[in-house]
């Protein structure tokens, strides 16, 4: 059993919600969510995961070299970033494809990103301060601790206008944990009481290697090791995720210092489409977790609320729409020119890029004359 008695959750793998006097905060933190907020929830959740699948079907189809699938994983990310507030800066690892809709970026965008037609992948000025895929293991954690720790130093927090003041928000998986990067993060984020909330995805595997090998203990006791309050919910409950979230981000831009948040959750699918993992994965391990797929609890939940049929037919019907409206726009990416890669080496011109450049005109013209 994954779980773990320290495990919290809102809502119970039959769509109903759970009475606890351990979540009886989490209850107060999602009493204002309404009809409206559970259909919007439900229909992220089911648009990019539909997207999801459309984006590892056009890798295989040859238009992408690489893609990292988040299937699973919808209800951890759906709450969290939902639970986020317009002025809180979030730094992805490289499958938060649910938080980057939510933030307002155009999935195609990470398309582009994984074909290496960009330079790197978007503006975050231009997606509601949500930062750039972190290819690297665990580098953004630094990334974001040291963000944390700017808003620190600017006063962009603790004014106790919950409204203004700035938090950040770092995803990471279980194999990042791992690494020393995260390990220093939260030595830094703790020294200088960050606003910043560390959440974990730990989808109990780093490619071949299953979370029980990587800790003998639960994750989030290691934060609690450096001091952080830390919590370990059940990440396939999109309302525990996103009350877990919205009062630790709350706490954190308060002046409460980081927090930290294990959600567990898994990777229904490959850790990314080079890999395979029949080659190492139980057959029971992942029925288990397809029986307790976030989507269908989710469902669940809405049915037992009265909600109509017709709702869920409308949902699947804009999914199928926006997948193919990204094939269409993805068979229409154009490699860009070889120019753009030259001008943004350095923030003026530069000599030795303009020789560059000719040379490889000059290069690239031969072949051509050639023919």
């Amino acid at each position: 059993m994954p779980y773990t008695d320290a495990t919290l959750r809102l809502l119970g793998q039959d769509g109903v919600l759970v009475q606890d006097d351990r979540v009886e905060k989490y209850h107060h933190a999602i009493a204002h969510l309404d009809e409206a907020d559970f259909r919007e929830f439900y229909r992220v959740m089911n648009v990019v995961r539909r997207f999801d699948i459309e984006a590892g079907n056009l890798q295989r189809q040859g238009h992408m070299a690489l893609w990292v699938p988040s299937i699973g994983q919808e209800a951890a990310q759906v709450g969290s970033g939902f639970a986020s507030r317009a002025q809180d800066h979030i730094f992805p690892a490289y499958r938060e494809h649910s938080v980057a809709y939510i933030k307002g970026l155009d999935l195609v965008d990470i398309i582009r990103m994984l074909r290496g037609v960009t330079n790197g992948g978007w503006d975050p000025k231009k997606t509601n301060n949500f930062h750039l895929y972190t290819l690297v293991l665990a580098t953004q954690t630094l990334h974001a601790t040291g963000y944390a720790m700017g808003i620190g130093y600017d006063g962009a927090c603790s004014t106790g206008d919950l409204e203004k003041d700035e938090a950040v928000l770092v995803y990471f998986g279980d194999g990042s944990t791992s690494e020393g990067d995260t390990n220093e993060a939260l030595i830094f984020a703790q020294s200088y009481q960050t606003p910043q909330v560390f959440f974990l995805q730990n989808n109990h595997w780093a490619i071949s290697v299953p979370v029980r090998v990587q800790s003998r203990t639960p994750l989030f006791e290691r934060a609690a090791g450096f001091g952080l309050p830390s919590i370990q919910i059940d990440g396939n409950d999109v309302l525990m995720s996103y009350a877990s979230t919205r009062l630790a981000l709350d706490a954190a831009r308060s002046g409460q210092g980081p927090h930290f948040i294990e959600a567990l959750t898994y990777r229904i699918g490959a850790h990314t489409t080079s890999d395979d993992p029949t080659k190492y994965r139980d057959e029971d391990e992942l029925k288990f977790w397809q029986a307790h797929d976030p989507i269908d609890r989710f469902t669940t939940f809405l049915e037992g609320r009265g909600v109509e049929s017709s709702f869920f037919a409308a949902v699947t019907e804009e999914a199928e729409d926006y997948a193919a409206d990204v094939r269409k726009r993805t068979l229409a990416i154009e490699d860009p020119p070889v120019e753009e890669i030259f001008q943004h080496v350095y923030s003026e011109n530069h000599p030795v890029m303009a020789e560059e450049l000719a040379w490889l005109k000059t290069y690239n013209a031969s072949f051509e004359a050639g023919a």
